[in-house]
């Protein structure tokens, strides 16, 4: 089978041992190298080079792709149980994962063979970095965005705003929504692989965050910057299906997994700590008050980590409820996480608050999942339109 006939939801996996041993590779990654990674981003303020580097010559930027493509051959649900792994390290090392083994799906659902060469396999090959580009400063993250192109001849010339662009300074690329200059709603819409030296743009880098320390973000603004008709994905029209259904649809799938990762990393920490801390000669795990935050973190973790699972196999299935139970466990997994990490630092006392504590970087680095991939009103704005979509019969 050649590359341009692989569907965009392989169903294929990696036999169960394999992934039993990847999986253990893995684990082993995120509690040894990955934490000296998270030592040097936090002092540093920055991603080095070198982690990008180093994350695709282990082959962890192409786990999810088909092996056809040169990734992994994963099934999605096996790709959330790395997700969940990956996320109980550094913010920003998981968003390099996250987003790399991400963008390449959305564009290769509306991507020509041309089109696969040099933007979809490139990509997963780690060889250009593209950077997801919908959300603007003065719009939502859908139908009223507001960039928008004039076409003359073979060149869209595009005029508009960017902001909270992840890897919006040191991609290559920007996959980009926008929409013909007079158009509304969906129609209209076009997805664009704009090139990061292209003319008329202006980047501002403004990494300057509370949480996942050293992830460059990007507020970008187009003068009539010039990308070519060619750099296309798909048709007039398909700029959104590209951005919500391509990308946004299975990242919210891999942002629950996140969540549960990191949540699992916080109750990991306050029980250890529960365990050593003596409190008038006694450790902590014998108060009961501790107890039941312990027990009410494992109950909210677990739950969620089964409606996001749930959520990954109905997706892989092309089911027509897959947007609403992506947009469901997103929801759910942010909640549970706010939750958890705020038990985790409440069972450190004081000694949580201080950046010497691991939780410290764990409290700051999940306030990020509230907003990311769209917040939880936006969520519940998908749940209720699919849910008003569905036929009376049926309810």
């Amino acid at each position: 089978m050649s590359v341009t006939e692989i569907a965009p939801r392989s169903r294929a996996a990696l036999d169960p041992a394999a992934f039993d041993r990847l999986r253990a590779e893995v684990a082993r990654y995120v509690s040894g190298p990955a934490e000296e990674w998270a030592d040097r981003i936090e002092s540093s303020g920055s991603v080095p080079d070198e982690l990008w580097t180093e994350l695709r010559e282990r082959g962890y930027l192409s786990l999810a792709a088909p092996r056809e493509y040169g990734g992994r051959g994963l099934s999605f649900p096996q790709w959330m149980e790395l997700v969940e792994l990956f996320s109980r390290s550094h913010g920003s090392l998981r968003m390099i994962v996250h987003v790399v083994n991400g963008t390449w799906r959305a564009m290769d659902a509306f991507a020509d063979p041309e089109q696969r060469e040099r933007f979809v396999l490139p990509s997963i090959a780690g060889r250009i970095k593209v950077a997801f580009t919908l959300t603007e400063p003065h719009a939502g993250s859908g139908a009223d965005i507001r960039s928008s192109v004039v076409r003359e001849g073979d060149t869209y010339y595009l005029t508009g705003a960017k902001h909270l662009i992840t890897f919006g300074v040191r991609c290559d690329y920007w996959l980009l929504a926008a929409r013909v200059a007079g158009s509304t709603g969906h129609e209209g819409t076009v997805a664009l692989m704009v090139p990061r030296d292209a003319a008329g743009v202006t980047v501002e880098d403004t990494s300057q965050t509370m949480g996942v320390v050293g992830t460059d973000h990007a507020r970008l603004t187009f003068d009539r910057t010039p990308v070519p008709v060619a750099n296309r994905l798909g048709a007039e029209g398909d700029g959104l299906a590209v951005a919500l259904g391509g990308f946004l649809t299975p990242s919210r799938i891999s942002v629950a997994m996140s969540c549960v990762g990191l949540a699992s990393r916080a109750q990991e920490l306050a029980l250890e700590y529960a365990r050593r801390r003596v409190t008038f000669g006694k450790p902590l795990t014998s108060r009961q008050s501790v107890q039941f935050m312990l027990a009410e973190n494992e109950a909210d973790i677990e739950a969620s980590r089964r409606l996001t699972l749930h959520a990954a196999r109905r997706w892989e299935a092309g089911d027509r409820d897959a947007a609403k139970l992506s947009s469901m466990a997103k929801l759910t997994a942010v909640d549970m996480l706010g939750r958890v990490t705020d038990k985790s630092l409440q069972v450190h006392g004081g000694s949580g608050f201080w950046k010497s504590s691991p939780i410290e970087r764990v409290y700051r680095d999940a306030r990020a999942q509230r907003f990311e991939e769209g917040t939880n009103e936006i969520q519940k704005t998908v749940v209720f339109r699919e849910l008003l979509s569905r036929p009376e019969d049926v309810r």
